[in-house]
């Protein structure tokens, strides 16, 4: 870590958050979308966080994937940026990918606020935003007038959903409307992924997706619309296995080209903080790491030479990313690590892990990849 990030880790640890942890999170959320959409448009200050933060080039953290080079394997999850609104601050800061989103075919304010509840000792964020963003058109129209080279070596990852709020909607309807912003993304031209997400646990119809028959409909509707962007789903995180080995039978029947692992949980038990019965919403972050990558493994295990996993949930750490590696993980993405930890996090884990696999033995990530699945 150069003196810079040592110092920015020191000031966000001890000034910085303490500050933002006395204030309501979602004020918190909006004001960062804020400040940073004013800090990305100076070419100077994204070179000068780049600069403080950012992990030099190494190419241990290399590698193509679905013909799709990424500089590094750490990017940020869906849910930050909604509306797809500080991509060049995101690609300043390090990161090696984002997803961004989740989109909807129509414009939806979310569920009432508020959608953040901080549990501190649990390192975890309770979350309930309801597929809230702009609409794919406005969203997309913004992606469009990015800088071309805003997404060289930072791929695109766009996080597609049914949209929310819908009275009445049927799985027939929901499909169609799901496979129109799937088409819109691929028409943009920018985004190099494109993520179903199957799993948000807080939206007005449910996860409909999540029973088998209604998935094999959503896929084969997205098949008919003969893609050329890989096709990845995230999946929810607290199906059973053979629940979730259901879903995955059927994503491998189809053009799905990988898995994200996996979405927020529900499961209250073992908190460090008291969570008050009236918030609403899943849990983020640690909650989330070791279920994350039990599943992680089960899906490497049991499908390893037919999905690529994007592994997500709890990452606080370049030993936590470099977990759901060996588990099988070729791409990791995190968003409460950051929140806890501060941005400068995304350059250390990734100089940390680059540490990781050489003290191992490992050339390359991919070398890692399922190397703790027995």
């Amino acid at each position: 870590m150069n003196k810079l990030s040592h110092a920015t880790a020191f000031t966000y640890k001890n000034i910085a958050k303490p500050l933002l942890f006395t204030l309501p999170p979602d004020g918190v959320h909006r004001s960062l979308i804020a400040t940073g959409s004013v800090i990305q448009r100076s070419s100077l200050l994204r070179s000068a966080l780049h600069g403080a933060w950012a992990a030099k080039p190494n190419e241990r953290l290399r590698q193509t994937v679905h013909g799709i080079t990424f500089a590094n394997p750490v990017g940020l999850s869906a849910g930050f940026d909604k509306n797809i609104e500080l991509a060049p601050l995101i690609k300043a800061v390090g990161f090696g990918f984002m997803e961004g989103g989740t989109i909807t075919r129509l414009p939806y304010a979310g569920n009432e606020r508020p959608w953040f509840y901080r549990l501190p000792k649990t390192k975890s964020l309770v979350v309930h935003v309801g597929l809230a963003n702009q609409g794919a058109c406005t969203i997309l129209r913004r992606v469009a007038h990015y800088p071309r080279d805003t997404f060289t070596n930072f791929p695109l990852n766009i996080s597609v959903g049914v949209t929310n709020g819908v009275h009445g909607a049927t799985v027939a309807s929901m499909v169609g409307d799901c496979a129109q912003t799937v088409a819109a993304v691929q028409q943009n031209g920018h985004a190099s992924l494109v993520t179903i997400n199957i799993s948000c646990p807080n939206i007005y119809a449910g996860q409909a997706f999540t029973h088998p028959t209604n998935l094999e409909l959503l896929l084969a509707r997205i098949d008919s619309l003969n893609l050329t962007l890989p096709v990845f789903l995230k999946m929810p995180a607290d199906l059973d296995l053979d629940a979730f080995d259901a879903l995955l039978r059927v994503a491998a029947r189809h053009s799905v080209a990988g898995i994200t692992v996996a979405n927020l949980t529900k499961n209250r038990s073992h908190l460090a903080d008291e969570l008050p019965a009236h918030v609403h919403g899943g849990l983020s972050g640690k909650p989330t790491f070791a279920l994350s990558n039990k599943l992680i493994k089960h899906t490497y295990r049991t499908y390893g030479d037919r999905f690529t996993i994007i592994g997500v949930g709890g990452i606080f750490s370049a030993k936590d990313a470099y977990e759901k590696i060996k588990c099988g993980a070729t791409l990791v993405a995190l968003i409460t690590g950051m929140i806890f930890e501060g941005p400068q996090l995304i350059g250390r884990i990734n100089r940390e892990l680059a540490e990781l696999l050489a003290a191992d033995g490992f050339a390359s990530i991919q070398e890692a990849v399922g190397s703790g699945v027995k």
